[in-house]
């Protein structure tokens, strides 16, 4: 198993992505109890934009229980996943869980933003957006006015007269 995984992994690298999900498909088959192997197919369907098919190999092995590094990018797949299909309802409920267990990674918190915003919380979303630009960015003009853009953040809506 662990050769034949790492030939898909080599695959995905190379940009293979139907050889790499089709040999993740039948290792899925084979070994249905493996956490990190459903995970990596449903991140190979995802890639191949067959978002539908991707999400119960995701529900899966985060049930079935990944290594913490794992379990990060198949919440943040899974949400991203969910919000595409237009399930917006359960994409938020799986980014607010990767933002509790993981409340340091900005992408997380930057594609829940877009959850939000499909969920018309268009400030919530734009707030979020905002603090992670001002926490992450290296460009000196916005670096400039971090004060600024942060004390504005979650009051885009009021108005100073």
């Amino acid at each position: 198993m662990e050769k034949e995984l790492e030939n898909a992994m080599n695959l995905r690298k190379n940009k293979n992505y139907a050889e790499s999900n089709h040999i993740l498909v039948k290792l899925a088959e084979a070994f249905p109890e493996n956490a990190s192997v459903n995970y990596q197919c449903a991140w190979s369907f995802d890639l191949l934009g067959e978002e539908a098919k991707a999400v119960p190999f995701y529900e899966n092995a985060i049930k079935l229980g990944l290594s913490s590094k794992e379990l990060e990018g198949a919440l943040l797949g899974l949400g991203s996943t969910y919000r595409t299909l237009g399930e917006y309802e359960k994409s938020q409920i799986t980014f607010l869980k990767g933002i509790e267990l993981f409340p340091n990674n900005r992408a997380i918190q930057t594609f829940y933003s877009m959850t939000l915003y499909n969920l018309n919380q268009h400030s919530k979303a734009m707030e979020l957006l905002l603090k992670c630009l001002i926490d992450t960015t290296s460009d000196a003009e916005i670096i400039d006015y971090k004060t600024a853009i942060d004390f504005y953040s979650d009051k885009l809506d009021e108005i100073w007269k």
